[in-house]
């Protein structure tokens, strides 16, 4: 039964009903990607893999040959797994050019701004590839958390501007969230989509704001995580919980690997995009576990091989012990049951809040965004409330609001709802 769920969902998202109607279909002949770190190196892998020339542009020789020798280090790995072979390899490194010039993005019809999250530098980095790349050319934010209609006031063809946000590890990863806000016009977002198919990947279409669906929904759980350890609840119990209700790791696990800083500055960024009170941004327990962890104690995850686990050099992670004392001396222990039911109400009534905004565009699409994007239990977020119950989720959701405050409080729309495809009809 959730198997079949889910693969309507998907079948769905996968046929033509995304693409604006009347676009003819187009096929990109050059990309542009400026910032060649994790994100940006990884988009120019799986551009080149199927086909595509890349430029690769960053500010310093030394981080675009380092990424370049990441790219061919990743092919070597699909030859060793018989996947792929050297003549295909040398094909594919001969379609990537490195550069520290951005007059090379001269002729692109296609550029991928894919460069710290940072308003004002990616502002630059729009300004500076307009004034090269072919003007009729679609120019893309890889962001994940800044509302692209910001970005775009420094567009001189905001109709042409679209956010593309690739998930890390990008040859890995099947889903793209493409973003376009009032601006983006069919023509970019189906010129977009075309490209997402070309190189394999599912995509989902959202509209602009802050987080948009998947950071934004995805966040829930790593800081629930953190607002469980803060009231005293067990590390260990709390990571259990998370892999117990389906997800791969536990939410702190996820706060390591994505990094610490990085939740602190999505966090800031939150702040910056909005001063929404319905968007649960005034100060959470998780900000004070944040604060502690990277300005008291310089843990930031596994990037400096300390964060909420111990990485040692030889032997297997393990949880810090200093999370029971330096973190919180208080004690408590809820049931795991509440741990989970917290853990994942947190982020279902988060993605009722990106319906309510008008965030999203489809149940299949929130569902798949949620299952690729980052883990969620098949079928996916809205499907969830179907197979618990929408009576019973308005129950417990109110008793998590009376007992845990706001963020367990469902938009007003939803109490009228009595069956979870009216959302969309």
């Amino acid at each position: 039964m959730i198997k079949d769920i889910f693969s309507n969902c998907l079948n769905e998202v996968k046929s033509k009903s995304l693409r604006p109607l009347g676009s003819l279909k187009s096929k990109f002949k050059k990309i542009g990607i400026v910032g060649s770190g994790l994100m940006g190196h990884g988009i120019a892998y799986v551009s080149s893999y199927y086909g595509f020339k890349v430029v690769l542009i960053d500010n310093s020789k030394e981080n675009v040959l380092t990424a370049f020798s990441k790219i061919e280090k990743m092919f070597k790995t699909e030859i060793k797994q018989n996947l792929f072979s050297n003549s295909q390899m040398e094909k594919c490194l001969e379609n990537i050019k490195v550069s520290t010039d951005v007059s090379d993005l001269k002729g692109c019809d296609l550029v991928i701004e894919a460069v710290y999250e940072d308003t004002a530098l990616k502002r630059d980095v729009t300004i500076a590839a307009e004034k090269i790349m072919k003007s009729s050319g679609v120019f893309s934010s890889n962001t994940s958390t800044i509302p692209i209609s910001k970005l775009a006031t420094v567009s001189v063809r905001p109709e042409n501007f679209i956010g593309i946000h690739f998930f890390s590890p990008v040859h890995k990863m099947k889903l793209v969230e493409i973003i376009k806000n009032d601006n983006t016009s069919s023509n970019t977002l189906a010129r977009t989509l075309d490209f997402i198919n070309a190189i394999k990947k599912i995509p989902i279409v959202v509209n602009d704001g802050p987080g948009f669906f998947t950071t934004r929904v995805f966040m829930k759980y790593a800081l629930e995580g953190m607002a469980l350890l803060h009231e005293g609840n067990d590390a260990y119990a709390i990571e259990s919980a998370g892999k117990e209700v389906g997800f791969p790791v536990g939410p702190l696990a996820i706060l390591d690997e994505i990094s610490l800083k990085v939740a602190f500055n999505i966090r800031n960024q939150e702040r910056k995009n909005t001063n929404s009170v319905e968007l649960n941004l005034l100060e959470e327990p998780w900000d004070e576990v944040l604060s502690l962890m990277i300005n008291e104690f310089g843990r930031l995850g596994r990037i400096n091989k300390k964060g909420f686990y111990e990485y040692p050099e030889n032997g297997m992670k393990k949880l810090w012990s200093g999370l029971g004392t330096k973190i919180t001396s208080k004690r408590i222990k809820i049931s795991k049951n509440l741990m989970c039911e917290r853990l994942i109400f947190s982020q279902v009534i988060e993605a009722l809040n990106c319906y309510d905004q008008g965030v999203l565009n489809s149940i299949a699409e929130a569902n798949v965004g949620s299952v690729y994007g980052w883990g969620f239990p098949k079928p996916g977020v809205f499907s969830y409330i179907e197979n618990y119950g929408i009576n019973k989720f308005k129950v417990k959701s109110n008793d998590l609001f009376d007992s845990f405050g706001s963020r367990f409080l469902v938009p007003s729309f939803f109490n009228a709802v009595k069956d979870i495809d009216e959302l969309f009809s």
